[in-house]
């Protein structure tokens, strides 16, 4: 096949890599002195690293940036990513596939009450913004006018692309606007999504421990595979590798959570070459660092997502309304490639890769990105302090909020960050002692959020932070009160935010994805819901307090029974515990924590199933669609349940959870945790 404008002929030999041979991949890695990589921090220097220059040309339909490492190729005007030149191999994007569906950046939108539109971004003006010796950076943009409603979003975009000398590798970062005045929209996605040379790329990486050879694409096919419940799901029937035989395929087996992509890729092996989206600062994405996003699947595929409704449904949809000003940066992002001599393991690109990004971080916020609306570190301001919980019925003194979340985001009500889509957000870990720094905050108004695990519910600092450039705000020491009535009379779980301490049951062996088999992800299996009425095939699940372990005997998802082939019915969990004496003059309080809710309803009784009027209920809640998507974790649900003593006995209670939605298998709920809590100065003890 000849390649655009080059009249080079490509010859395409698929290598299909046998599985077998991975346990020699996996062997000892050797040193990484064999990767020709960046020799250098590209993103902190430039113009020191330089030994040869950058170049352009700028042609009828393409623009084609080289830097003596790399050749990027984009189109003109509409700056799509259809060329990628490195280490011999003259594209390693599909060259099968046309230009527009190579590399590009993509959204989905809608007008209010209108279905999802998929726009693959298309540049209209071309320009070279920036050019010297050491650095080019190229500008696409799209403007949007009244002539064009209903048919593009009504955004500004402007992408840019950034080629540094010496650097193996090139960035790319998007500005959307939308003016005051114009037409309201909902975007329900965005991203960077790069399709890589089936023939050439084969194994992925997405973490130390999800690393495998992947199928072709076209054991997706009808004659190669088997759908499953879902389109994005199949079971490979006669993939092209018979290794592979029997394996589920599903692109959110390899979500993550948006503090750990920080790189994700794919290696080449002959010869020896990687490609890596890394991602060195979250600070453009919505939801908050667990957020959970695809990275890469099956295409061979890469994508840098920005945002998107995936594990989270509608609330992290933004809505624009009422004609209001919006304008955002997202990225920029690095696409960073690196290769080794013929006999070195590939799998010393991903060691070193992980090195790339950890530089790419700590060169954070880039110097070089010529836009005024990125905004470089002398511009931005920094948060410290230290966060302590204060729980009387755990510890008369004051507590070290250890591994806190802490984050600034868009001013709202507690825990609001997690569904806050349109501005940006700074999130750190508190060390041992509660101590947090924020540092590179763009400038604005922001509250202060927390949340800590090992106990329930939200903080925020009751005060709006205004961040300007070059300040510092010193918080001292902040006091987080959890949500707490009275004394623990007996506990499920651990408030953690996610259901992964709970029974997680081994898949179906007839969908099985091998990866995960004695994987701390194990939950990533395809149909584990199912399990459930295998598991409990003539009564539902009863858990004693002070008997039953959470660890065993709590199913991770209260999920529907499924009756005959496509019915399915509510399910009701018991928790029965004892109580010696009951005090009639106060409130007990029962906490419950969820950590994913698909369209569903949780309805809570107290000593009596056939109550006609529940005790509680949530109504109608969640579209996060976890259960599915195999995430252990979607948004996070708190609710207060006041618990009257007249609905408890002295001796033995059973509380009925029931999941009333049941049209399909994927509603249901996960529990984070559950806690039931005396009145105050409550003396009652569980007895075992």
């Amino acid at each position: 096949m000849l390649f655009p404008d080059r009249g080079i002929n490509i010859e395409r030999e698929v290598d299909v890599i046998n599985p077998r041979t991975a346990s020699t991949v996996m062997g000892s890695l050797r040193k990484l002195s064999t990767v020709f990589s960046c020799c250098c921090s590209c993103s902190r220097e430039p113009h020191k690293m330089a030994t040869v220059g950058v170049s352009f040309e700028a042609k009828e339909r393409h623009i084609v940036i080289d830097n003596g490492i790399l050749q990027l190729t984009l189109t003109n005007p509409g700056g799509l990513i259809t060329g990628i030149r490195y280490n011999g191999i003259d594209n390693l994007l599909e060259v099968l596939n046309k230009e527009g569906n190579r590399g590009y950046w993509d959204l989905v939108w809608n007008e209010p009450q209108g279905s999802g539109i998929f726009d693959v971004i298309e540049g209209t003006h071309f320009e070279l913004v920036y050019q010297d010796e050491t650095q080019i950076e190229v500008s696409f943009t799209r403007k949007w006018e009244p002539s064009l409603q209903g048919k593009h979003v009504p955004l500004n975009i402007d992408k840019r692309f950034v080629v540094l000398c010496g650097c193996s590798g090139f960035y790319t970062y998007g500005i959307y606007e939308h003016l005051e005045g114009w037409p309201d929209f909902d975007m329900a996605e965005t991203r960077v999504a790069f399709k890589l040379r089936k023939d050439k790329f084969h194994y992925m990486a997405i973490a130390g421990d999800r690393q495998r050879f992947m199928p072709m694409p076209e054991d997706r096919m009808p004659n190669r595979s088997q759908k499953l419940a879902y389109p994005e799901a199949v079971l490979l029937t006669n993939p092209i590798n018979n290794e592979l035989k029997a394996e589920v395929d599903d692109k959110y087996q390899y979500s993550c959570e948006d503090k750990d992509i920080k790189v994700h890729g794919w290696i080449c092996f002959k010869p020896p070459v990687g490609f890596w989206q890394i991602t060195p600062s979250n600070e453009f994405r919505t939801g908050g660092p667990v957020k959970q996003e695809l990275t890469s699947h099956v295409g061979p595929t890469t994508l840098a997502m920005f945002m998107s409704a995936h594990y989270a449904g509608v609330d992290l949809v933004p809505k624009f309304r009422n004609g209001e000003y919006w304008k955002k940066v997202f990225g920029p992002v690095f696409i960073y490639l690196n290769s080794a001599m013929d006999d070195t393991d590939p799998r010393v690109l991903w060691e070193d890769a992980k090195l790339q990004a950890q530089t790419e971080m700590d060169s954070w916020p880039y110097q070089f990105p010529v836009s005024e609306d990125f905004q470089k570190s002398e511009q931005r301001g920094s948060v410290i302090g230290r966060l302590l919980v204060q729980d009387k019925y755990i510890n008369d003194d004051y507590l070290y909020a250890n591994a806190a979340f802490v984050g600034l985001a868009l001013p709202g009500e507690p825990g609001s960050w997690q569904r806050e889509c349109k501005g940006y957000q700074f999130w750190t870990m508190a060390d041992d002692e509660g101590n947090f720094s924020i540092h590179n905050v763009r400038t604005g108004d922001y509250n202060l959020y927390a949340w800590v695990p090992g106990f329930i519910g939200d903080y925020k600092l009751e005060i709006t932070l205004t961040i300007t450039s070059g300040n510092q705000i010193d918080l001292g020491d902040l006091i987080y009160e959890p949500p707490r009535d009275g004394p623990t009379l007996w506990e499920i779980g651990i408030p953690d935010r996610s259901a992964a301490e709970f029974f997680i049951p081994d898949p179906n062996p007839n969908f099985v994805n091998r990866l995960y088999v004695n994987h701390r992800d194990r939950f990533r299996q395809y149909g584990l819901w199912e399990r459930y009425a295998e598991l409990y095939p003539d009564s539902d699940l009863i858990y004693t307090i002070g008997v039953s372990d959470y660890t065993k005997d709590w199913f991770f998802a209260h999920v529907t029974r499924k009756i005959g082939d496509n019915s399915h019915q509510p399910t009701t969990w018991q928790i029965k515990f004892h109580l010696n004496t009951i005090d009639k003059t106060g409130m007990y309080k029962l906490r419950v924590a969820l950590a994913s809710a698909t369209l569903s309803e949780l309805q809570i009784r107290f000593n009596n199933p056939t109550l006609n009027r529940p005790h509680f209920t949530t109504t109608l809640i969640g579209r996060d669609n976890s259960i599915a998507r195999h995430g252990i974790h979607g948004l996070y649900w708190l609710f207060h349940v006041d618990v009257h003593s007249s609905w408890l006995v002295a001796g033995d209670n059973t509380i009925y959870l029931t999941q009333t939605r049941c049209q399909s298998p994927f509603q249901g709920i996960m529990y984070d945790y559950i806690r039931m809590e005396g009145p105050p100065c409550q003396q009652n003890r569980v007895t075992h």
